[in-house]
């Protein structure tokens, strides 16, 4: 009888990696994850940032279900349907009043939602007169998607570098990492993040008023693992863009829909972007799903204008993936998911989390420790005085997270953070319905994998 709780090294299906051995996840439940032959893992990462309600609701099955038996698909160049309206109703009043009148477009994931918003900002500056803008500026050292359109305003090197004579390169400025700041940060980091704001006005004055929008993960995601903002760079970005005539996008495919502790992390900057991107927690991986939440302003663009948007997927609004967006919503606003993750409220899970992963300041591994919410990044050194990297061959947080792995946690680790080639880090995201005892134990067990990756290194 074969063993079903390991997919053979060499199978039909072209997996991320041939050099190593996946586990055959065959159940969810709340935090937890089973594999074949029954053993358990804690998923500490939310599948990459993505389960935010927890695993196994059944509703969002019975729903989805539900929705199955009625029409599984219709083409939305001949149909709407109920349920893509009405979910995208909650989703503008979820989103805030910034977007009250606007519309949302939805998709099958992230990568597409970021295709979707880049090209939506080119046809926004073409319906109101301003056609030679096309640019899109974005950060250094962040991560957008893998479209070629969403590679070519990524910073991320690793995931950009094989494919670089494909992808039409825009600008890319300087970002505030205040770990690895290049300015004095004895102000609390508020005087870098100005610093760093101002490289964004000079990449829309070289750009000559061909810039069309500024894209920005209001606290960066897998790139260089959860780290937040100093205090006014996003509004400073975002004043920059309204004097400009430069759209703002805010991709929170990864920070959206509560993860930060607010609906959506521009919250915390009090900025209103044009255009606002999600993913992941959207769905909260029980179906492919993506959207693009657009203000009254872009919108009216388009409507009063040209009439149509030109650009489509065929699974856009897809019936059941909608009907499974629209029940996470419901959860998350029932049970306070959002509270939750809100790390200011004393006994949320988001402030146990933080409390827990300080504690790992103290190992020598451990560089440094950030986040907000229930997304928080561990990087890792070699020396913690001068802030080494360790050498990128060793991979480290890969070590890191195959001990964690036998240990029964599941982390999601990341190489680069430092210069797209060197730095470790590991992205901490856990699902929301995270107890005070399953956070303890997982923060335990990766210490206990950040020693062993240590002494196999030593």
């Amino acid at each position: 009888m074969s063993d079903i709780s390991v997919i053979p090294t060499r199978s039909a299906l072209l997996r991320r990696s041939f050099r190593k051995t996946f586990p055959a996840a065959v159940r969810g439940e709340g935090v937890y994850v089973w594999d074949g032959g029954g053993k358990r893992y804690l998923d500490f990462a939310g599948s990459a940032a993505v389960n935010f309600i927890g695993h196994g609701v059944r509703e969002i099955g019975a729903v989805m279900a539900e929705q199955a038996k009625q029409l599984e698909f219709v083409h939305s160049s001949q149909f709407t349907t109920p349920v893509a309206e009405e979910y995208a109703q909650e989703l503008l009043e979820f989103a805030g009043k910034n977007f009250s009148g606007g519309g949302v477009y939805f998709t099958s994931g992230g990568s597409e939602a970021i295709e979707a918003a880049l090209k939506l900002a080119r046809q926004y500056q073409v319906e109101i007169g301003q056609g030679r803008r096309f640019q899109m500026i974005s950060r250094g050292q962040s991560y957008h998607g893998s479209t070629l359109g969403a590679l070519a305003v990524s910073g991320n090197k690793r995931r950009r570098e094989m494919y670089l004579p494909m992808v039409r390169e825009f600008a890319h400025v300087a970002f505030p990492y205040c770990y690895r700041c290049a300015y004095d940060c004895t102000d609390g980091c508020r005087n870098c993040g100005q610093e760093y704001a101002a490289d964004l006005e000079k990449a829309i004055e070289a750009a000559q008023g061909q810039a069309a929008a500024f894209i920005v993960e209001p606290v960066s995601g897998a790139t260089l693992g959860a780290v937040v903002p100093p205090p006014g760079y996003l509004r400073s970005v975002a004043d920059t863009c309204r004097r400009h005539g430069v759209l703002l996008i805010a991709d929170e495919v990864m920070t959206g829909m509560g993860r930060t502790g607010r609906n959506f992390a521009v919250e915390h900057g009090e900025i209103a972007p044009d255009i606002l991107v999600a993913a992941k927690g959207l769905s909260s991986g029980y179906a492919p799903l993506g959207t693009v939440i657009a203000t009254k302003r872009v919108v009216d663009a388009i409507a009063e204008g040209s009439g149509v948007f030109m650009h489509g997927f065929t699974y856009n609004s897809h019936p059941i993936s909608v009907a499974a967006g629209r029940g996470v919503l419901k959860v998350l606003q029932r049970d306070n998911l959002v509270r939750a993750a809100d790390g200011s409220r004393e006994g949320s899970a988001a402030a146990l989390l933080r409390v827990a992963l300080e504690k790992l300041r103290g190992v020598n591994a451990v560089g440094d420790v950030r986040g907000i919410g229930l997304l928080w990044g561990v990087e890792f050194v070699a020396d913690k005085a001068s802030k080494k990297p360790f050498p990128p061959e060793l991979n480290f947080a890969g070590r890191v997270g195959q001990a964690a792995a036998k240990r029964g946690l599941m982390v999601y680790p990341m190489q680069g953070c430092v210069d797209g080639v060197a730095g470790d880090h590991l992205l901490i995201a856990p699902p929301a319905v995270i107890t005070s005892e399953e956070i303890g134990w997982a923060a335990e067990t990766l210490g206990e994998a950040i020693a062993e990756a240590a002494r196999s290194i030593a």
